[in-house]
Order: C-alpha cells, then structure tokens, then sequence
C-alpha cells in the first residue's frame, strides 16, 4: 500500500513508517459530596499528530519528488516557512492499495507546533526530522456597535458576512494544467473547496493513475459542481 503525505503543498519525498494521532475529549470528572464522582461530558480536544520524516541527502528509488530531486536543505526551509508563517495549512495523508484503488484518507487543517533535526551516523549523509502538528479549527467573533442617544446607551449586533464562494461550473469544463497545480488547488479555484478534488480525478481516471501526480500541459475535465 502506498502512503503520500502532504504538508501544504509539500509532498514529503519519503513516508514515514508510523503516523501518531491522539485524540482525547475534554471530559471532566467531579467528586459529589454524597453521590462518589460523576463524568461531565465535553466536546472533543484537537487532534495532535505526530511523526518522523526522512529528508534524503541522496537520491533512492523509493523516494518520490515532484519536480525531480532535490536535497534535505529544501525540505527543511520548507518546514521552517510554515512555521514562522503563523498561518494554518492542509495536511492530507493519501492511501492507495497497489491496484491503484484509493482507501480512506486524512484531511485536516493543522498548525505546525515544532519540528526536531535529528542527525545520527546511522542515516549517514540523511536528516531525520520528528514532527508535531495540531489540528486548527476556525473560529470568528461578532462585533458590538454601540451608540449613545439622550445619555441611553443602545446595542447593536452586527451579523457576519457570508463568505463569497468561488463560482462552479454549470457543466463540463477543460482546464490544462500549469507547473505547480494539484488537484486540491485546482478543485478549490472550481469549487470554493479543495476537498471536492476527488469529483474532479473521478472524471478523469483515464487520464490520472495517481490523484497526486499530474503533469503541465495535460487536460482535465472539470464537472459541475
């Protein structure tokens, strides 16, 4: 079974052979004066995620790049800008059986809250790097509008915005593919949403083996939304 990782849009050139994620509610246990302890439920935690990632210094057949080789230095600038961005990216774990047949996937918005550099002589000339990530959600607040009339103060709530959706396809569309497109980028450009990226690789299986590798120049067909 293949394993692709993806942080942003770094797919990472080798798998790591465990992937961790831990995921705890935020329950809370009281003790009763009479009645002994009792269990208030909560919502869930955020899911932490943790892993190690092999940076190759030299170039394996098992290893997998996008735009052919490059070193473990472009890797770790890579990891270095997504944390100091203080912004969330898409981390997406894909599963494929040798058939080709995709399994379940993970995706979710994360945080990237610290990475270790391991170097040992027994990796030779490769970085060992161990990753911790935190699931983000999104989160607003609303604005209060006060105004002062005859010395009585009155409240207003402003309501939120709804957010502009990108416009999708009413039917089928060509789109051919530029250097650096996936088909998150392009699903979210057509459809407001990059998790739709499947309905996109289900309309071109003949022309897509693999979800994660598409090439400038071919032509997909984009259906309606």
């Amino acid at each position: 079974m293949a394993y692709y990782f993806y942080m942003g849009k770094m797919l990472c050139p080798v798998a790591p052979s465990k992937l961790q994620l831990n995921i705890e509610n935020k329950n809370k246990t009281v003790t009763l004066m009479n009645d002994g302890e009792i269990n208030i439920l909560k919502q869930a935690g955020l899911t932490e995620i943790s892993f190690d990632l092999l940076f190759p210094n030299v170039k394996y057949p098992f290893a997998i790049y996008k735009a052919g080789f490059v070193r473990a230095d472009y890797f770790l600038n890579q990891l270095e800008k997504l944390k100091t961005s203080g912004k969330p990216f898409q981390f997406i774990v894909t599963r494929t059986m040798p058939n080709g047949k995709m399994l379940f996937d993970t995706n979710m918005k994360v945080s990237l809250e610290s990475y270790d550099i391991k170097e040992d002589t027994a990796q030779g000339f490769d970085v060992l790097v161990s990753v911790k990530l935190k699931q983000y959600k999104e989160y607003g607040t609303k604005t209060c509008r006060i105004t002062f009339a005859d010395s009585k103060p009155k409240a207003s709530v402003q309501k939120k915005r709804a957010a502009a959706k990108s416009p999708a396809p009413s039917k089928n569309k060509s789109y051919t593919v530029k250097k650096g497109d996936c088909l998150w980028n392009i699903a979210k450009k057509f459809y407001g949403n990059g998790a739709k990226y499947t309905k996109i690789y289900n309309a071109n299986k003949n022309k897509i083996k693999n979800p994660n590798l598409i090439y400038p120049g071919q032509v997909l067909t984009i259906p309606p939304a």
